[in-house]
This record gives C-alpha cells, structure tokens and sequence, in this order.
C-alpha cells in the first residue's frame, strides 16, 4: 500500500520524503482546500524538483469551481507546467477537460470531497478518466470491500490518519456562516472545534448542551482525530492500494513523526523486522492531537460522538538539524526556544529517539550560547550522533 503524506510547504515536502512517505500532495496558488497552507509558489518548483526525486506528487486542486476561479486557473497553467506532479486530486469534474488536456501524462485522483460512496459512483469516474479514488471517509470497511469487488480495475485511497470532519466530507458552511469563510474554497476557519461557551436551542429554552466541568465551554461540535495505525491489515484486507495522512497544515514535526510510524507499520506488515515497532506507534501519541477513534470503519459509534478533549501534545518541536557544518558540529534551525539547561531528543527517520543531555550550543559568531531563540540559526554539538534532517524536540520525562 502506497504511503501518501501531506507537505503544506517546500520543508515539509523534504521531511515527509525522508521519513517514509511515498508520495506527498501539496497544494498550489489558491486551489486547494488548506488555503492557510504556506502552499507553493513562485520559484520554488525549482527547488522541489530535486527533493522529489523519484517518489511520487500530487497536486491538489480539489476546490469546488466558480466560473471565476476556472478562470483563474486557465490563467495559471502554464505556471503550473514547471511542477512535475503525476497526479491531480480534483473534485469538481468541471476542470477535467483543462487538466487532461494540459497535462496528458499525469493521473487524475477523485478527491474526497466529492463523497463516491458507492460502486456505480466509482464505475463513474472510472470512465470519466481517473485512475484513483480517494474515498469518502464515510464508508465502513465492509463497503469499501464490496466496492474493491465491484471496481477491481480502479486504485482505492483512504485517509488513516488526522482530523476528522463534522459535515459530510467537508460539505459544511459553518466556517462561512461564522467567519465569512468558505469550507468549500479552502478557507475553513474549523469553527467546528471552537470551544462555545454555551448553546441553546429556541424550542427548547432553558435547556443547554453541557460544559466541561471547571472550563466553562463545550466541544459539542468537535470531532475526534483518525489514527488506524492498529488496523493496517484490515485496510490491506478489503483492497485498499493507498493510505493517505491528513494534515497540509500541521508542522513539520508532525508530518515526520505520523509518516514514519505508519511507514513502520506498513514494513511490519509485509514482513519485514521492525525494531521498536511499539515506540514508533507510541510516538503518534506525542505530536498535537484529539481523541483518537477509528473513523467509520468499523461502524458509527466512535465517530458520532464529538471528543470533550482539547489537542493534546506530549513533547514540544524545537526544531530541525541541518548540515554538518564542522566535524561533530551541525546547523540548527529553531522553531520553539531550547533552553541548553534541559536535555532534549533527536529523531530520525530510522532512530526512534536519542537523549541528549550534554550537548553544547553556538551563535552564528562561534559564541556558545545557553538559550536559542525561535526563528534563527545555531550551530550544536551533540554528545549522541546525528545527522541532517534529525528533529529536535524536548526530552522525555522518566513518566513518559
């Protein structure tokens, strides 16, 4: 099964290749649904090129169209020309005849925002030209293997991992209603997992959905997180060909640690020894989260309840390693301030983690420093090996 992973900009890309994901979809411009997303743009298809390398990318222009923004996107074809995707992940079947004839080489994915739910829907955009189907995440594991049945000559992609919608596959106008901003263009404001301080219905006065006792809010609208990190076999099972991992947003850290558990679980599965298999799935637990439930894979019940629980995180990102820039000495940046009084860890895309307790830190003039501050490059010398691309983060307690 193919590992499909989010990069919401250039240096999430890299780490989400590096860690194990065998393809990344990325949005461009203004036509996906992760607005917010640094996004690519410019010159930077340059610089993608060479971190692509032979694995697989997908671009992501699964808005729903206006006339105007077809437009747009006419406009924006040739610029989008220097990116070498092989796949397109589209909802709106109006921008079809534009992509095929742009881009004859490259696959078209039906995205999940489109809610095929059903075989003859698949059969549909089987013929319409797509080669995969990003199902709707609505579907139990049972119907996705009677669609597999149905639809042999067609590739089957299910999301894994991350946030779930409150709407049908995203079909909801709650953001726009709220804060004037469209869901469906990609600008969702996630007003669903708003903490409301109180909701009363007009027909029923006096009676309020309950808050959490001491916070004063309710989360009643927030969905659980998705995590199939245990039911891999299963998925295997019904026909699934890809896994995708939600989250163009989220950070780096992120993106590094959930491709790599799930890279390790997928190599288990086929047979390989991993060491630290139960560490890798234990990380998943310690970058920003909900509730976890197993979507509606396995029926209703985990999913139609809304969590109470706000993100949860084990261990703060403190940043990335760059190149070695002295024997034993390596580039930094930092994304959260390290304190060099407190041990942090490293990890790698085959090291589970490395404490460090001992290591030295240096400002850009060769001063060594005890603080280091978000934004700006240092230079560390760690008393563990590692090497480029390695993730700093804070060390764990002996709780945890």
């Amino acid at each position: 099964m193919e590992l499909l992973s989010p990069a919401g900009n250039i240096e999430k890309l890299a780490y989400a290749y590096v860690y194990g994901a065998d393809a990344a979809y990325i949005g461009v411009g203004n036509f996906s649904l992760r607005q917010k997303a640094d996004n690519f743009q410019g010159e930077q298809y340059r610089e993608l090129a060479a971190i692509k390398g032979q694995k697989k990318l997908y671009c992501a222009l699964n808005i729903l169209f206006h006339d105007i923004d077809i437009l747009r996107l006419e406009e924006q074809i040739e610029y989008l020309k220097n990116y070498p995707f092989d796949a397109f992940i589209i909802s709106d079947p109006g921008i079809i005849p534009l992509v095929q004839k742009n881009f004859p080489t490259a696959s078209l994915h039906l995205s999940t925002q489109a809610s095929c739910i059903n075989s003859e829907a698949v059969k549909f955009y089987r013929d319409a030209g797509f080669s995969r189907i990003i199902l709707g995440r609505e579907l139990s594991l049972k119907e996705i293997e009677t669609i597999r049945r149905s639809v042999p000559d067609v590739e089957l992609e299910v999301f894994v991992h991350g946030a779930m919608c409150l709407a049908y596959s995203g079909r909801c106008f709650l953001s726009a209603y709220m804060a004037g901003r469209s869901a469906n263009k990609g600008e969702c404001t996630h007003a669903c997992r708003w903490e409301y301080r109180y909701l009363e219905e007009r027909e029923r006065p006096g009676e309020y959905f309950p808050v959490i006792e001491g916070d004063s809010f309710t989360t009643i609208l927030s969905s659980k997180d998705l995590c199939m990190i245990d039911h891999l076999s299963d998925l295997k099972d019904a026909g699934v060909d890809a896994l995708k991992i939600e989250g163009r947003m989220k950070s780096l850290y992120y993106t590094a640690t959930v491709t790599r558990a799930y890279r390790k679980a997928i190599e288990a599965l086929n047979g390989k020894e991993v060491k630290d298999l139960e560490g890798y799935r234990a990380e998943l637990f310690k970058v920003s989260h909900r509730e976890f439930c197993t979507g509606f894979f396995y029926g209703t019940e985990s999913v139609e309840q809304p969590t109470n629980m706000s993100y949860e995180r084990e261990r703060l990102f403190l940043g990335t390693v760059g190149k070695e820039s002295a024997p034993g000495a390596f580039e930094i940046t930092v994304k959260n301030h390290i304190d060099a009084t407190k041990p942090i860890e490293f990890i790698g895309p085959e090291v589970l983690y490395l404490k460090d307790s001992a290591y030295a830190m240096y400002d850009s003039e060769g001063n060594r420093v005890q603080k280091a501050d978000h934004g700006k490059t240092y230079t560390i010398r760690p008393s563990v090996p590692i090497q480029p691309a390695y993730i700093m983060r804070e060390a764990c307690t002996e709780a945890s």
